[in-house]
């Protein structure tokens, strides 16, 4: 034992031992997807590689053949990456989804493009068997999905639905405005937000054949007048959905039957101090993976509302922290829970916060910058 401590092998072979360690934790640390929101070689989408645990984010490719990349999407499989495309936002015509392979350090490769049936697209999702994508176009107020191929590529759309209808703010609500669309845990049903009507619209979700269809038990639920529902997201537990709503400042909770597919409004909570009178308006929501706490953004007040949730889904506000950026855009938290990731779009800046045990967020850097960044996304998570 004395002689192997003495040799000069062991320090040698320690230093090798050490470098594979180092090396199989960088290897674990996920990629981020972020996009830049803007037209010709400006937008792109960026992979990164998150250390987690300095909560730094190093730059591993950027593709750039994409323009308006607002809202990504990607496959439970990890082989695919899916991205609104179009040469004029919310333009004359349709917008695009792009599809991608997912290649190493995150290159993408295109597959194809096919119309989102609408413009302003500003939402994707990808069912839990990879089959179907959906999509949510803001200014024409519709939703679509659109079937997968085995090898990742689009197909034509397969169902469409317009929305109708208006609500209470006439500067923002004088037609429909579909916000998200968002899959259910279960996979069998999908919800979009529309802002501009008020509504929760729920679907039926055929995946294999790549087809939506009105719930004809509860074909939609209204949040508060002039709410403007604009982003949601499901517990873990697949009990409650949470809504951000943007014209309103606050968060409404839903529970879900996941064999009628029912919403059944339950509690809503403001996003702002009690004092703030400025102009502002949410953006994203956001749930860590242990289901204890809930994150909302703030686009004017520029600050991301942290709430406990408690028994039956209720939240109970815990902070309101700067998002160190102006115009919190979009939030990820990793899978375990220890980080989350702010787009701050307007301010051209991401920022990376560490979760402490009670709920609370710290900033771990300095954000780094990127041009108008609207959505980020964790691979494989």
């Amino acid at each position: 034992m004395t002689y192997l401590t003495r040799s000069p092998i062991v320090p040698a072979l320690l230093l090798a031992l050490n470098s594979v360690v180092v090396a199989q934790s960088r290897a674990a640390d996920p990629l981020v997807y972020i996009s830049a929101f803007a037209a010709g070689e400006q937008g792109a989408v960026h992979a990164y590689q998150l250390d987690e645990q300095t909560g730094r984010l190093t730059l591993q490719h950027r593709t750039a053949d994409v323009e308006h990349p607002f809202f990504l999407a990607l496959a439970s499989s990890g082989k695919f990456l899916y991205s609104i495309h179009a040469k004029e936002f919310s333009g004359k015509e349709n917008e695009h989804i792009a599809a991608y392979r997912i290649g190493k350090a995150g290159a993408l490769t295109l597959l194809n493009r096919q119309s989102a049936r609408g413009t302003a697209a500003c939402y994707l999702d990808v069912d839990e068997s990879g089959k179907t994508l959906v999509v949510a176009n803001y200014t024409t107020g519709s939703v679509a999905s659109l079937p997968i191929r085995d090898d990742g590529s689009l197909s034509e759309a397969a169902a469409f639905v317009q929305h109708d209808g208006s609500s209470v703010n006439e500067s923002r609500q004088q037609g429909p405005h579909a916000h998200c669309f968002v899959i259910a845990p279960n996979n069998r049903f999908a919800y979009a937000a529309d802002l501009g009507t008020d509504e929760i619209r729920c679907y039926r979700l055929d995946a294999k054949q790549g087809k939506i269809s009105p719930n004809p038990k509860q074909p939609f639920v209204r949040t508060p007048p002039g709410a403007g529902p604009r982003h949601l997201t499901f517990d873990p537990t697949g009990e409650h959905v949470y809504v951000v709503n943007e014209l309103a400042n606050s968060v409404t909770l839903f529970d879900f039957d996941s064999e009628s597919g029912f919403l059944a409004e339950q509690q809503t909570v403001s996003t702002l101090p009690a004092d703030f009178d400025g102009v502002t308006h949410t953006a994203d929501v956001k749930i860590t993976p242990n289901g204890k706490f809930l994150y909302a953004t703030n686009r004017g007040h520029d600050s991301i509302a942290g709430y406990r949730i408690g028994k039956n889904g209720r939240l109970e506000r815990l902070a309101i922290t700067a998002s160190h950026g102006k115009g919190p855009q979009n939030l990820a938290i990793t899978a375990n829970g220890k980080l989350l990731i702010c787009a701050n779009m307007a301010g051209d800046n991401v920022a990376v916060f560490r979760i402490d045990e009670k709920g609370g967020i710290e900033l771990t850097g300095e954000p780094i910058e990127i041009p108008k960044p609207s959505c980020v996304m964790l691979l494989g998570h």
